[in-house]
């Protein structure tokens, strides 16, 4: 997903304190300001996490799981507040925001139930001999959240982590400081003092965290840029790292299908919390056979679709900007790609056509509510335009046949592809994104592995 600079970058006080100023994403209007974690906060917070580890390691993994079963449940008792709270530092919709909380206290219950059924391995080895492979936490995890489904992604990784015995220090992102303030509070105050600790503040506190030694495992979901450099981090620490980056996942529309169906499909992807979903549509390819009707399916979808904000002035002006150079390159401007008037961060669906490879909007992450369109010869064509992308999130194609459905789950270079749906899936599911986007297993059963070091065991009797 794409980031960009906080509703207000952070000041200095006259102490020498920093704080963020949040602004609402609906009117501009002050939100208040929040204190950023100062070099000692972190240096605590880390301190803590350590002292409180070995202790957490020892706990059974039934009664941890029962631990995140209590968690679960007040994060579903205080559902309203924190849908309220997101929706006003980011614009998400309330609804969507409460359906985000609720998916996470959902996913807590998950892992409360997987966490103690993680298990080993026996091995064969000699007869007087016992040998296993064993898991075991690997220490200290910094998570590092978006803003764009705060409660969501944070409870999968929070979950996972300490379901298996890690203890977190969690930095949320400085859009959402509040959000995270309260949910961090929920969770760590039904586990035992330094298992959950939190940070508040920008990449400058991020990169003190993910830099420090002594954290073993550091879980990224935000910007590619801050993946990248936390990965370089990594490298010298020895920390492993998990990373879901931008994406700049492609649509493919083919020519058996209902175009009007098709333009629904792609307005849904790429407008819904005004594209600032990790898996939004960011590219429509369109077999020319059905490209007017669709384009006119999809002019009138963007004119009926209902946009939150997005979530500050600066992320608009950077949508803004890919939009114009696109125009500036040939671009036809369809519908939407003009900044309103008045307060607050909107942004209007918007449908660009005669778009080409080499346009930012069709190269790089917008992750705003923007369509661009390019016409193809052929499903061959798009699948070929489709797959000569750095990234490697998601996909979707929309077809009638199954030979290039079966063609496109196999060739498509993505961690998840999508058959006649931009959205949905079973639960459980897992996938690696790949490239530009991203490395590990960051949700789903999988996670725990990623959480959790093996050791083999080998043991014989002495000898008398």
């Amino acid at each position: 997903m794409t980031t960009t600079q906080p509703h207000t970058a952070p000041r200095s006080t006259e102490d020498g304190q920093r704080t963020i100023d949040i602004r609402s994403p609906h009117d501009g209007s002050s939100l208040g300001a929040v204190a950023v974690s100062t070099p000692a906060d972190v240096e605590n917070a880390i301190v803590s996490a350590r002292v409180a580890q070995p202790e957490w390691a020892r706990t059974s993994p039934a009664e941890r799981g029962a631990t995140l079963r209590r968690a679960a449940a007040v994060v579903r008792d205080n559902v309203e507040q924190l849908a309220e709270l997101n929706e006003a530092e980011t614009g998400k919709p309330r609804d969507e925001a409460r359906e985000g909380v609720l998916a996470g206290a959902g996913t807590l219950e998950q892992y409360a139930e997987l966490g103690p059924l993680h298990r080993g391995k026996t091995l064969q080895g000699d007869y007087g001999a016992t040998d296993f492979m064993i898991s075991q936490p690997r220490g200290v995890v910094a998570v590092i959240t978006p803003w764009n489904d705060p409660v969501a992604v944070a409870c999968g990784l929070l979950g996972a982590a300490l379901v298996t015995g890690n203890t977190v220090v969690h930095k949320p992102s400085e859009r959402c400081p509040r959000t995270g303030e309260l949910l961090c509070g929920l969770l760590a105050d039904v586990h035992p003092d330094g298992v959950l600790c939190r940070l508040v503040g920008d990449g400058e506190v991020g990169a003190a965290l993910t830099g420090d030694p002594r954290i073993a495992l550091i879980a990224h979901v935000g910007s590619t840029a801050a993946g990248r450099d936390i990965a370089i981090g990594a490298a010298g620490t020895g920390a492993k790292v998990l990373l879901e980056n931008g994406g700049n996942d492609p649509l493919i529309v083919d020519r058996d299908v209902h175009p009007g169906w098709a333009a629904r499909q792609a307005a849904m992807g790429a407008f819904a919390n005004a594209g600032q979903i990790c898996v939004s549509v960011e590219r429509v390819y369109v077999h020319e056979a059905v490209l007017d009707p669709f384009l006119r399916a999809l002019v009138d979808a963007a004119a009926d679709a209902s946009v939150p904000p997005l979530v500050d002035h600066q992320h608009r002006e950077q949508v803004h900007d890919a939009v114009m150079a696109a125009v500036d390159a040939g671009a036809y401007r369809a519908i939407g790609g003009t900044l309103p008037s008045g307060g607050g961060s909107h942004y209007p669906a918007t449908v660009l056509t005669d778009c080409t490879p080499s346009m930012a909007v069709m190269s790089e992450e917008t992750f705003g509510p923007v369509a661009p369109v390019r016409a193809v010869r052929s499903f061959d064509h798009a699948l070929a335009e489709a797959t000569d992308s750095g990234y490697g999130l998601a996909a979707t194609v929309l077809t009638s046949s199954m030979a290039h459905a079966q063609q496109a789950w196999r060739e498509l270079p993505v961690g998840s592809v999508k058959i006649n749906a931009v959205f949905g899936g079973a639960p459980g599911g897992a996938a690696h994104p790949r490239g530009r986007s991203g490395e590990g297993f960051g949700y789903g059963p999988e996670l725990l592995e990623e959480m959790t070091t093996t050791k083999v065991v080998h043991s014989e009797p002495p000898t008398l």
